[in-house]
């Protein structure tokens, strides 16, 4: 596994994080915001 492959698990990973943290305090528009950066960010995993 490269490094480039690396860095984009880990941004993902990262989003998805936030994600749960924002939908549990309630904040569901940035949580999709957050949900659309990690998909974003999944498509270049491939």
């Amino acid at each position: 596994m490269d490094l480039r492959r690396i860095s984009w698990l880990a941004t993902v990973a990262i989003c998805l994080i936030a994600v749960f943290v924002l939908v549990v305090q309630g904040y569901l528009g940035y949580a999709a915001v957050a949900f659309a950066v990690a998909v974003s960010a999944a498509i270049n995993l491939t």
